[in-house]
């Protein structure tokens, strides 16, 4: 009952996001690249709404509802969230934004990601903002920020940007393939990054057909 009931929800709000036809921009970057900072300021200048899928995860998980124990459960085993969890929260939380922009960050995380995001949304990226940075800079960035962020250890830095790198290779490829990543290089001071960031937005951003 609880899977028809579910299943009807999402149909609901594929056809109410379509039907909105929003611009969604995809953002990713390994940790340490700086895509937090530089979607603030895409937020404030291009009046887009941030969404960032571990941000919303990790909201849902600490909310109590039956959906946020099952999250916390997955994440303590180690396991990767199902795509279609992370695509509801993505759907509810655009539609209640009020707004038709949206930068969706760190997701899709890999091909399957992607491959669900379109199938139930049926929305494609304008684009997808890569923030290119080398590991070197983003270690050195991670262990010098104070954050409280108890992952932030070489090992496991390392180990995340191996992750990263590996996961997100074929979402690059298959939007590269469409001519729709935008590499940034973010490895620069942030006002040169945003600046490069802005060449891209401004003074207008084209919805895809």
């Amino acid at each position: 009952m609880g899977t028809a009931v579910d299943a009807v929800a999402r149909k609901e709000a594929a056809r109410s996001l379509a039907d909105l036809n929003p611009t969604v921009v995809f953002v990713l970057g390994g940790p340490g690249s700086g895509k937090g900072t530089q979607c603030a300021n895409i937020v404030k200048h291009f009046g887009f709404t941030h969404l960032s899928a571990g941000d919303l995860l990790r909201a849902e998980r600490n909310s109590g509802s039956e959906n946020g124990t099952m999250i916390s459960n997955m994440i303590k085993e180690g396991q990767i969230v199902p795509s279609a969890v992370t695509i509801k929260l993505l759907e509810r939380a655009m539609l209640e934004s009020g707004n038709d922009k949206f930068l969706i960050d760190g997701f899709p995380r890999n091909e399957e990601n992607r491959a669900a995001f379109e199938d139930v949304t049926k929305i494609e990226p304008s684009f997808v903002l890569y923030f290119d940075c080398s590991e070197e800079e983003m270690e050195k960035r991670l262990l010098s920020r104070n954050q409280g962020r108890d992952d932030d250890n070489v090992e496991t830095i390392r180990k995340r940007f191996k992750v990263f790198l590996e996961s997100t290779q074929k979402v690059l490829e298959h939007y590269n393939a469409q001519g729709k990543v935008r590499k940034i290089d973010a490895g620069r001071p942030v006002e040169e990054v945003f600046e490069s960031v802005k060449g891209i937005f401004g003074p207008k951003v084209e919805k895809a057909d």
